[in-house]
């Protein structure tokens, strides 16, 4: 993370986690998390990374490596996407989007360097070049009703539908869903762009981000869940990460076999505890007694009370779910797409 950045942000009564680095609040931890019901929040998305693919070759390289269809992505679209080992399992999870000739990929910041690392061990020979954007640039979630008036005030482009990007002034701003937006935007950018932005939007950690995520149902791939699922476990496939008309990439016969052969026993649910939740924990079932049922992929404190999480999970067994243990706690399991 940018120091200059972590400063800035500390200086506005930013709280970090001294392990992950993660923006954890603004010193009103509850307040912020109430504010996705009614209010516009602010995040900085400290948790996440920014690589740029470039070069000649770009395209027709992050098509063979990647399970989405990037030659059919737009100049002005973004799309989600995902990297698989040889076993078909997810190795890292992205948003991507052009960027003129460039493509920038989105990623859990825990995984940046060591994505960027082995992808570039399949370059070969191709025109490719690599580059970590993240100590250069900064990246902002903005999500609420006022979202679209704090982007106009802020004289950033909107733009009109779920997945398309829009820039200007080298800012990119790219549209989730209806109310919520990603800005990325150079360091030299920062203060201003937030001066004019949390003028309508209430500056929030990265807990409320986590959990607007798991709303929408949009998972990450983490350090703690890298290897774990087939992109079909985790429901990529139902948005948008994974074509089966392209060609190959890795893990790719693996992927397409499960599709056809209709094997795929777990999938994406939404869940809901009293007890603390995180990434990469366990779940069990006294119906299943020789191994886990689910994963936990993604986490966070609930307005409502209690914890929200995305897991993987044995359908059959989602009826009766224990986090750590057959004697666990038990949580409630709703599968995201039933």
């Amino acid at each position: 993370m940018n120091p200059n950045w972590r400063s800035f942000l500390e200086s506005a009564e930013g709280s970090f986690d001294s392990d992950s680095s993660d923006l954890l609040n603004f010193g009103d931890a509850t307040g912020e998390l109430l504010a996705t019901r009614q209010q516009t929040v602010l995040v900085p998305l400290t948790h996440l990374g920014l690589l740029e693919a470039s070069g000649e070759d770009v395209k027709s390289f992050l098509h063979g490596q990647l399970t989405s269809d990037i030659n059919h992505l737009g100049e002005n679209q973004a799309q989600h996407s995902g990297w698989c080992s040889a076993k078909g399992r997810l190795q890292a999870s992205f948003l991507v989007w052009r960027n003129g000739a460039n493509y920038q990929l989105l990623l859990a910041a825990d995984l940046q360097e060591a994505t960027q690392k082995r992808l570039q061990m399949f370059i070969l020979r191709a025109k490719v070049k690599l580059a970590a954007l993240t100590d250069d640039a900064i990246l902002l979630g903005i999500a609420g009703r006022q979202a679209t008036e704090a982007l106009t005030d802020a004289d950033l482009p909107a733009p009109s539908e779920a997945l398309t990007t829009a820039s200007r002034d080298g800012i990119t701003v790219i549209r989730l869903a209806a109310e919520r937006f990603v800005i990325a935007a150079p360091q030299a950018a920062m203060a201003q762009l937030w001066q004019k932005l949390s003028v309508k939007a209430k500056p929030a950690g990265v807990p409320v981000w986590r959990w607007l995520d798991v709303e929408a149902a949009h998972p990450w791939v983490t350090l703690a869940t890298k290897e774990e699922f087939v992109p079909q476990m985790a429901d990529f496939d139902k948005i948008g990460g994974v074509s089966f008309q392209k060609g190959c990439y890795p893990g790719q016969e693996i992927v397409a076999r499960t599709q056809y052969l209709g094997k795929v026993k777990r999938h994406l649910f939404r869940l809901s505890s009293p007890q603390a939740l995180s990434a990469g924990a366990h779940l069990y079932s006294p119906d299943n007694p020789d191994q886990a049922c689910g994963m936990v992929m993604s986490a966070a404190p609930s307005p409502n009370g209690g914890f929200s999480a995305l897991a993987v999970v044995q359908s059959n067994f989602s009826h009766d779910v224990h986090l750590d243990s057959r004697t666990g706690p038990l949580v409630q399991a709703v599968a995201v797409n039933p």
